[in-house]
């Protein structure tokens, strides 16, 4: 009963804050990315949190659970490398330049970019980003599953119901406001909860005679192969190409933020990264100790290793609201993704054009709900892992946008075609890739060939095609104006 009292409570607090947010949302532009008024610890924490989601609780420490240090290293080492590269390089010139083109969707801003009177950039990336985080939103509603299933008893199809619900509620009422706030508050939740949960395992394993290495031999070995270290490390490259991380930078306050913002988010980071591994680590310790429930054995689950962890070691008291933070990191990310995806919907399909913004505001809320039902089917029917999935629309993005928009900030002559043909090449890498190729005895990761291949597109073809009309190279130019400045403000 104290757990339901605690979620119900927590249910409260975030339905509190969508309602608060919805009073101050006047139009759809307040909507998808609150009017560019959040500062640099908002929207730092909430870049991260909706960034990491279930993966970092429940993919990440069931990963080296299962596998060892090889993933956790090798992955982390990435995704530092990625997050801090696109806070220095991406950040600073994509809020500058965004706003100068008026731009308030990753579409919206390729299309104008690169005067794109064809429309055909702002479709095609809008069908990417509506394939790729349908599946995304599908992976968190799977952590949610997991929760409610292990927390309570319930049957998979009640706590995905329940998941759905909760992350729909409070986005449908205050959109980019409402998810920020929100995930503010999860991911100081998330960090919370790897602190106490790591050091009541490190008590509990301490001492107790547990032969880690006897469990797993592989616990501690993070040596490998170039291929599957290549491909772990290649994590990293998806940062470029997130649009919910994007978006973050895009409503950032203003540019002189950013550094402030990236020192946070990126300790943030760094901390949760750290003890995320270590409970994966630990979690072999203990389950010597005392098998873990639900974990270990045939029919177990190791991404429930944190789960198992928290149920054990914590009060019922206090395992309410370590639970509760697992939930945030669950919707942390998919009330992100929604947001994004119903964006892509009213701002960027030519299908809403004739309704003013009070309507599209309106429309994209049951945008959330419409896409939240499409998830929810995936997730329901889907046997993937939680990291299965989420690689899969992690890649998607970063091969089908990360080149694109690094080079469409930093490259005067690239052109629309070079971006469309590194969109179009990127997505079709990974779904080939994804289904066709295997690397015998490897860890292949279709983001490696996807992004390089993308990248390389956009550079031969922009070559090859007629140069950017003078007035899209003078936007180009108008936004580089102040750049030294701008770029030493984000070293600062």
């Amino acid at each position: 009963m104290a757990l339901i009292i605690q979620f119900c409570l927590y249910l409260l607090l975030m339905l509190g804050i969508g309602y608060y947010s919805m009073k101050r949302t006047n139009d759809n532009e307040d909507f998808i990315i609150g009017g560019r008024s959040l500062g640099p610890v908002t929207s730092a924490i909430s870049a991260g949190a909706s960034d990491m989601s279930s993966w970092l609780l429940l993919g990440l420490p069931g990963a080296v659970f299962a596998a060892g240090l090889v993933d956790g290293v090798w992955i982390s080492l990435g995704l530092v490398l990625g997050a801090y590269a696109n806070w220095l390089i991406v950040a600073p010139r994509l809020r500058a330049y965004s706003e100068k083109l008026k731009a308030v969707t990753l579409p919206t801003y390729l299309s104008n970019r690169f005067d794109d009177t064809s429309g055909v950039l702002k479709i095609v990336s809008a069908v990417v980003i509506l394939f790729f985080f349908t599946l995304y939103v599908a992976s968190g509603l799977k952590g949610g599953t997991l929760l409610f299933a292990h927390s309570f008893g319930a049957t998979e199809q009640t706590a995905l119901i329940v998941t759905t619900f909760v992350v729909v509620s409070y986005t449908f009422l205050g959109g980019y406001m409402a998810v920020c706030w929100t995930d503010l508050i999860q991911g100081l939740l998330m960090l919370c909860a790897l602190v106490f949960c790591s050091l009541l395992a490190f008590i509990a394993t301490s001492g107790s005679g547990a032969d880690i290495i006897g469990a797993n031999p592989k616990a501690f070995n993070f040596t490998t192969t170039w291929i599957t270290g290549a491909s772990l490390m290649a994590w990293g490259f998806g940062y470029f190409g997130q649009p919910h991380i994007l978006s973050r930078f895009i409503g950032i306050r203003s540019v002189e933020d950013v550094p402030r913002a990236r020192r946070i988010g990126m300790s943030w980071m760094l901390v949760c990264l750290i003890l995320s591994v270590s409970i994966g680590l630990m979690g072999i310790g203990y389950n010597v100790i005392s098998p873990l429930d639900g974990v270990s054995g045939p029919d177990g689950n190791k991404e429930r290793v944190f789960l198992a962890l928290v149920s054990t070691l914590f009060h019922p008291v206090f395992s309410g609201f370590i639970l509760a933070a697992v939930l945030a990191a669950v919707m942390s990310t998919a009330d992100s993704q929604l947001l994004v995806l119903t964006s892509a919907l009213t701002e960027d399909l030519p299908l809403f054009g004739r309704f003013d913004d009070q309507q599209k505001a309106w429309i994209s809320r049951f945008g959330v709900a419409g896409f939240a039902l499409i998830a929810y089917w995936i997730a329901s029917s889907s046997g993937g892992t939680i990291l299965a999935m989420v690689g899969y629309a992690w890649g998607g993005f970063g091969a089908a946008f990360g080149p694109l928009i690094i080079l469409s900030l930093v490259w005067r002559g690239m052109t629309k075609s070079g971006a469309l043909a590194g969109m179009i090449t990127g997505a079709v890498t990974i779904f080939v890739v994804k289904n066709y190729v295997k690397v015998d005895g490897e860890y292949f990761y279709e983001l490696l060939p996807g992004f390089i291949l993308a990248f390389i597109a956009i550079i031969l073809v922009s070559l090859m095609t007629t140069k950017p009309s003078e007035e899209t190279l003078q936007k180009f130019d108008d936004s580089q104006v102040g750049h030294n400045a701008i770029i030493q403000v984000s070293k600062g």
